[in-house]
């Protein structure tokens, strides 16, 4: 497997000849985006890749549409030329393209497409903010990835490729979810974000708590997302790199850091 990162949720993963494109952003800097309840955020970092340098994508998977710092502008645009874009049925609804799949909470879909495995995407459990939350910010859902056919003895008794959480805060419902999986690599959202308009509330797992659902899910390689880039990380970068640096050895060693722009194959050791 290859990630390339770039930029806020935003990676390339090469996997099995799929190329697979989540949450994508690449508008420009500098702009404000309105939220729910009057709280807004500013983009403050350019992608690291233009779209116009991707190449052609299989698949777009869109754990959420309607918040721009998971898909912007420049991102929608991308969608009617993948092969596939999966996301929430709620926005299924709202984006109305035709190589659409939504998704709900355990339900997968299988892709198919010439000279590849087939790959089963299934919607995992998110939550972008307290209890009680999902009807002022909306349906989330992660992604957990396998190639090949579900039915394959093979298969079933191997590691799921691929878990992309999403926005979500640490609820109980993913500790025990992660518990129960058995994941190569994992990209795990944090940023710990919050508004000042809504004080205290946080919507995103902070450092601290995407290092704790890593040491739940034991992946082979942990890649953290979504922890910069914009103005309503609280906890960020930083908050990140810190619980990353006191994690014991051996979640602290799972953890893989992506440079901007290039293409990490996985399987090779750290330089």
């Amino acid at each position: 497997m290859r990630i390339t990162r770039v930029g806020g949720p935003t990676v390339l993963v090469e996997l099995g000849g799929w190329r697979i494109l989540v949450d994508p952003t690449f508008d420009q800097p500098g702009r404000r985006y309105a939220f729910a309840l009057g709280t807004s955020s500013v983009k403050t970092r350019a992608p690291a890749i233009e779209p116009d340098r991707l190449g052609p994508i299989d698949v777009v998977l869109v754990s959420h549409d309607h918040h721009a710092d998971n898909l912007d502008d420049a991102g929608r645009a991308l969608l009617p030329e993948a092969g596939f874009v999966v996301t929430t049925a709620s926005g299924e609804r709202r984006l109305g393209l035709p190589n659409v799949r939504g998704l709900r909470p355990g339900e997968s879909t299988v892709l198919d497409a010439p000279g590849k495995p087939s790959l089963e995407v299934t919607a995992t459990p998110a939550r972008h903010g307290p209890p009680l939350s999902r009807p002022i910010v909306g349906d989330v859902i992660g992604f957990l990835v396998r190639q090949g056919a579900a039915e394959s003895v093979e298969r079933a008794s191997s590691p799921d490729d691929l878990w992309v959480t999403g926005d979500t805060v640490l609820t109980r419902e993913l500790r025990t979810f992660a518990g129960g999986l058995d994941v190569d690599v994992a990209v795990v959202n944090a940023g710990g974000v919050r508004f000042g308009a809504t004080g205290p509330i946080r919507y995103t797992m902070t450092g601290a708590e995407a290092v704790e659902l890593i040491g739940l899910l034991e992946p082979r390689v942990a890649v953290p997302a979504h922890y910069d880039g914009w103005s309503h990380f609280r906890d960020g970068e930083d908050g990140m790199r810190a619980a990353a640096r006191a994690a014991p050895a051996e979640v602290r060693d799972r953890i893989r850091w992506l440079p901007d722009g290039e293409a990490v194959d996985l399987a090779a050791p750290v330089s």
